[in-house]
């Protein structure tokens, strides 16, 4: 079994879905990230949803696009945000760990290049935002030759094709989106995800994780009582890095109570 997959069971015998905190690699800085990243596992995430830091970052809103801005102001490059996953993969062996990131920084490396820089260091899964599933095949073939899963989106819109799609091709985990639109806390999820994932799992589609304007512990509860597997929240953990630049040891402390209560609403019942 995969290291997704080992999460699912694990988590479902225990009667709990997944929570998934999403950062940016290199944000502010990369001691700092390192550190981030640490903590989110040592309070409690279930897996990582990481990104590589890009100047035009389309499907992002105001958050994530500063993040990217911080961790660019200090020249973090993909090789530096690779060699920091290694680093984090040494230490734990188990937890997985998925990459969020934008075509134009795969394509620069090369697509085989890219995946097998991303196997070496520990890279579970990668989702292109500005990939869709049309034009996925050689990002999917890729993606299998280096034992990673190519996560694919679930827009709430999704056509029945786009569903049967999903169905065949996913691994890993199912990004399902909470809401159309850009990433943001600002914004909450106000999908009916129910119809969503029982049309997903109709099609046999990979566990779904409901993403886009998760912020909240009731958000999260709310997310696994419509069926998902868990929820990914993003701009609410960058939020905070953003409003504790001036004091790390505060910003390492409110990620840890940030975590573990969104955590906790995972628990079934």
């Amino acid at each position: 079994m995969d290291r997704y997959s080992e999460m699912f069971a694990r988590l479902n015998d225990k009667n709990e879905g997944a929570f998934v905190p999403f950062v940016m690699i290199g944000d502010p800085d990369l001691a700092t990230s390192e550190a981030i990243i640490c903590q989110l596992i040592e309070a409690g995430a279930d897996a990582l949803e990481l990104g590589i830091p890009y100047s035009d970052p389309i499907a992002d809103g105001p958050t994530i696009q500063a993040a990217s801005i911080r961790a660019l102001s200090h020249k973090v490059t993909v090789a530096d945000c690779f060699a920091l996953l290694g680093r984090v993969r040494a230490k734990y062996p188990s937890i997985p760990m998925g990459l969020l990131l934008y075509s134009n920084l795969v394509m620069a490396q090369g697509i085989d290049g890219f995946y097998e820089k991303a196997h070496q260091a520990g890279v579970d899964s990668i989702l292109i935002a500005d990939v869709p599933i049309r034009e996925a095949a050689p990002f999917q073939n890729a993606a299998t030759a280096n034992e990673i899963s190519q996560i694919l989106i679930a827009p709430p819109n999704a056509t029945e094709e786009t569903m049967e799609k999903i169905g065949e091709f996913s691994k890993g985990y199912t990004y399902l989106l909470g809401r159309a639109g850009v990433t943001g806390a600002e914004t909450a999820a106000n999908i009916p995800a129910s119809e969503l994932i029982e049309r997903l799992n109709k099609h046999n589609a990979a566990p779904a994780l409901l993403g886009f304007g998760i912020s909240t512990p009731e958000q999260v509860k709310s997310a696994i009582e419509a069926g998902a597997a868990g929820a990914i929240s993003g701009s609410a953990t960058v939020n905070i890095i953003a409003a504790n630049l001036d004091d790390t040891d505060a910003m390492l402390a409110s990620l840890g109570s940030f975590v573990q209560a969104m955590k906790a609403a995972t628990v079934k019942g």
